[in-house]
């Protein structure tokens, strides 16, 4: 008969050891929960989830400027302003997340608001925005709109933005939940599982890219919404379907209030002297209780050194204590210190990532022009030029399989340290050298599409005769950046965020996404109102043969190549989080993240 020690530890191996609960709130069973059937689902979701995103964001910005006729320039900052709202959406979602919901329920009610804002899209363009009938492709004009349908359009790809931005940084966190970090082949899985995810939502907009593409480059806007709207709806209930499987973290509580609570606590005490070593003097929880609202405790860094004082146990506090209420205003444990200073930590390196973002955007506003400009026919056949977007998802495919397979097991062979091949640092540097040579090869394939475009006339609105494939090299060189920048984000914000604020840190690469359009669209502005005189267009024209987009691409090089030198700098000074694994009681080490 099995003694109750072995049925203990019988036990203990069936659940999950990071704390993890199934749909009931009971401690997750390995075999039944999570995994790689959960993260399959989850990856499925990922794929028809962005493929209807895509199907309206990708040519966006042709349908602003052939059906609501508006002019090049103001299509591009239009778009960067969306899509960079979609991405401060995130935060919404994230903070639900960590705080209450829970990212189950956070997905599952902002991929409902995405099919609602889909299904509006859709009907608003076949009943209202395309009239007269079959407009919006290259050659039949779309009527003017009156404000109340504009108002109607906008309002549909907002609620589009916040569907699609509650729901992406939860997501992406949602299916790291299902692997057991503790668990050596889980932790493997977990971190497969954000190259796995970033190749999903690539190949989900390979469709959106290629054939919805062309439908709506054809003028057939509404039928390229309505695929766009039962993908989402295929998505959801997808997502819903797999519940049973799902393994879940509980939410922390207002992260707010607990950074709140450690600046005033450090201000309370702006006054008191700290003794020069005084780690020992900082409160922190009870050894017995290893952790700190259900997340694991971070062990006491260098640097901020103001913020320790929430931390001090002053006189007053002692008296508190004896009293047996604490002030959580007045004196902090350490952990919580240590959240506010991981987020500080994190803030220099993720503003260095904005001006990637920017460089990023260019393919859905003004690689799309400028592929238009060119010749997109080969025989009869029409090429979409939104669908040349398919060899950045291709390249996509290509790196993150050359990454796993081929660089990573050859940089791990020469690093004696560790067997790890790059950190997450520097995969995002070389994002940015890569993300500079897809903007000077950009201006470069500008310059001679301008010469060609220029031998006939120059004020001429004619597609160049130089082909659209010479495209092709600035979006493969895009898509390469990504896995080292994007995945590379993924994994760090994942990794460096305390437990409670994982969905925040998928939020970071999001908003930084966000800022990105909204510094494109700044820079648009400011480089169409400085260059455009009396006698001359400007860089950006609504004719692109009598501007010089060339020379945008060429200051964006150069702005991304100042970044790289602060972002190295920045890379140098950060520090890790220090997370404490393991705690004693009784003798014996368990693990204690619950």
């Amino acid at each position: 008969m099995a003694s109750l020690e072995d049925k203990f530890k019988e036990g203990e191996g069936e659940c999950t050891s990071d704390g993890t609960v199934d749909w009931h709130g009971r401690p997750a069973i390995k075999a039944k929960s999570g995994q790689w059937a959960a993260g399959i689902i989850i990856l499925l979701n990922q794929g028809l989830a962005t493929l209807a995103f895509f199907g309206v964001g990708v040519n966006l910005v042709l349908f602003l400027t052939r059906v609501l006729q508006q002019s090049n320039a103001d299509a591009a900052n239009n778009v960067s302003k969306w899509t960079g709202t979609v991405y401060i959406f995130s935060l919404v979602g994230a903070f639900l997340s960590d705080s209450y919901w829970g990212r189950y329920k956070t997905c599952a009610v902002f991929q409902v608001i995405f099919v609602i804002g889909l299904v509006i899209l859709s009907l608003a363009s076949y009943l209202i925005l395309i009239r007269p009938k079959g407009c919006g492709d290259e050659l039949t004009p779309c009527g003017s709109h009156s404000n109340m349908e504009v108002s109607l359009f906008y309002l549909s790809i907002y609620l589009i933005a916040l569907g699609n931005g509650g729901y992406q940084p939860n997501i992406a966190t949602f299916g790291a939940d299902q692997f057991d970090e503790d668990d050596p082949r889980e932790g493997y899985s977990k971190v497969s599982f954000f190259s796995y995810f970033y190749l999903a939502l690539n190949l989900g907009s390979l469709f959106s890219n290629t054939i919805l593409g062309y439908f709506e480059d054809e003028g057939m806007w509404a039928l390229g919404f309505w695929m766009s709207a039962g993908s989402a709806f295929a998505a959801l209930v997808l997502f819903l379907g797999g519940t049973a499987r799902y393994r879940h973290f509980k939410p922390s509580g207002n992260p707010l209030s607990r950074f709140g609570q450690v600046i005033i606590a450090a201000m309370k005490k702006c006054g008191v002297e700290m003794p020069p070593d005084g780690e020992e003097e900082l409160y922190d929880v009870d050894t017995k209780d290893c952790s700190m609202n259900g997340n694991r405790k971070i062990l006491h860094t260098d640097g901020f050194k103001f913020l320790d004082r929430a931390a001090f146990i002053s006189s007053r506090d002692i008296d508190d204590q004896k009293r047996g209420c604490r002030n959580p205003w007045r004196l902090c444990p350490i952990t919580q210190v240590e959240e506010v200073k991981c987020i500080l930590r994190l803030l220099p390196i993720w503003l260095c990532t904005i001006i990637y973002s920017v460089v990023f955007t260019q393919m859905a506003s003004l690689f799309v022009e400028q592929g238009a400009a060119m010749k997109t026919t080969i025989s009869n056949f029409k090429i979409p030029p939104a669908s040349m977007s398919a060899f950045d998802i291709l390249s996509v495919a290509f790196f993150i399989f050359l990454y796993r397979r081929v660089l990573d097991p050859l940089v791990s062979s020469f690093k004696q340290t560790s067997s790890k091949g790059l950190t997450e640092l520097q995969r995002m540097g070389v994002g940015l050298v890569i993300a500079i040579m897809a903007m000077v090869s950009a201006g470069l394939v500008e310059c001679y599409r301008l010469k060609y475009a220029r031998k006939d006339c120059k004020h001429c609105e004619g597609s160049s005769s130089l082909s659209i494939f010479w495209q092709a090299p600035q979006y493969a060189l895009i898509g390469a950046s990504e896995v080292f920048m994007y995945v590379g984000q993924l994994e760090f914000f994942n990794a460096q965020t305390p437990d409670g604020l994982k969905s925040f840190g998928s939020a970071l690469c999001m908003t930084s996404i966000s800022l990105g359009n909204y510094v494109s669209s700044l820079l648009v502005t400011m480089v169409v109102k400085i260059s455009t005189e009396d006698h001359m267009p400007g860089w950006i024209p609504g004719n692109l043969n009598a501007g010089h987009l060339d020379r945008f691409y060429f200051l964006l090089a150069g702005l991304t190549t100042i970044d790289f030198v602060v972002y190295m700098a920045c890379a140098r000074w950060y520090k890790s989080i220090k997370l404490e694994k393991k705690c004693e009681e009784n003798g014996h080490e368990e693990n204690f993240r619950v």
